[in-house]
């Protein structure tokens, strides 16, 4: 064939305080990709809160900049969902075929759902053999509100795009995870995204999820804290956290809030950490990934790793693609890396993924 037919899809992650871009290409037939452009744009606080677009406009038009900032001509994305509006609970039930599974996993889900089982779309993945028997086994099920996505599809539509695939976002940032060079299978690893109203818990094991929880925390406690602290408005109080200086707060007084902040952090991780060294057997986790504008917190990463024992670092998506220097910078990429691993991760996915 002289035209070979495009499957490939542009990440699109929609934050609190950016939404980011990302367009990879397959090299080949093979599974290498390379990254040809990406880009970052903020948006005003309050157009979208715990994933729900409160400012459609806003935010399409948005997403139109930054395609034509970056000179994306795809119109295929893919993008994620998170938020309240989306459960993931790991279940263990009785062994069964496809199809008993498939007849009994929406009587299972309603335990787990806080929403009416018709409000949600519901998909799940058999993980294995449950850790506490043998006869059952483990499955991850997740359920999103029809109207959350919806919501996307509408948003999409208004910029002018076309919606492909809805992801977790916890699965994409587990899809750039497992490119990681010299990771390996047999490690247990956990994710973390920190973000400005949310953070992201997932252990994983190669491929597979052995753990996800999502809490509240996120870059805004320190803001709202500075804010009340300062009696400042929310606009001076990030720039008080950009600069890490003011009239109204001494630097001492502002990295006390700071440090406040990250134990609450550290102790919200530490007690689910906990709770899978329980359920598991002699397991635990031997790796840390932080991601996320929270990644960037100053003290976050080295009291993390001294609350866990264990080895941290910032999570690098671009350490397992190619890069297209033509048309990337170095400066860019060590500027945005923490920011972009959702966007990348959503960016692997093909038109035809399942």
């Amino acid at each position: 064939m002289l035209f070979q037919p495009k499957d490939h899809l542009v990440g699109l992650d929609l934050g609190s305080s950016f939404i980011k871009v990302a367009e990879l290409k397959r090299k080949g037939k093979g599974d290498e990709y390379i990254l040809k452009k990406f880009g970052v744009i903020p948006i005003p606080p309050g157009s979208i809160v715990d994933g729900r677009i409160e400012d459609m406009k806003t935010i399409s038009e948005a997403i139109t900049t930054l395609f034509k900032t970056n000179k994306i001509r795809e119109k295929n994305v893919a993008i994620a969902t998170g938020g309240y509006s989306v459960i993931i609970k790991t279940i263990n039930m009785a062994r069964a075929t496809e199809e008993e599974l498939q007849d009994q996993i929406y009587a299972e889900a309603e335990q787990y759902i806080p929403y009416d089982i018709e409000e949600v779309n519901i998909d799940y993945q058999v993980l294995g053999e449950s850790e506490f028997s043998p006869e059952q086994i483990s499955v991850l099920l997740v359920a999103v509100k029809k109207d959350l996505v919806a919501e996307y599809i509408d948003l999409i539509d208004m910029a002018g795009l076309n919606p492909c695939i809805i992801e977790v976002d916890t699965f994409a940032l587990q899809n750039i995870y497992e490119r990681l060079p010299n990771i390996s299978e047999d490690k247990i690893s956990m994710l973390i995204d920190v973000g400005v109203s949310k953070t992201s818990l997932n252990i994983v094991r190669g491929g597979t999820s052995l753990m996800m929880r999502d809490n509240a925390n996120g870059i805004a406690q320190i803001r709202d804290e500075i804010a009340a602290e300062a009696e400042c408005t929310d606009e001076e109080a990030e720039m008080i956290i950009a600069d890490q200086k003011s009239d109204l707060l001494s630097t001492e007084e502002i990295k006390e809030i700071t440090l406040g902040v990250i134990d609450e952090w550290c102790a919200d991780i530490y007690g689910m950490v906990s709770t899978f060294r329980s359920k598991t057997k002699n397991n635990d986790v031997e790796l840390v990934f932080l991601t996320g504008g929270g990644a960037l917190v100053q003290g976050f990463p080295e009291a993390l790793a001294s609350e866990l024992n264990t080895s941290v670092s910032i999570l690098n998506p671009f350490e397992g693609i190619q890069i297209d220097k033509k048309r990337i910078t170095q400066e860019a990429m060590n500027e945005l890396a923490p920011l972009l691993s959702i966007a990348i991760g959503l960016g692997l996915r093909r038109i035809d993924d399942k």
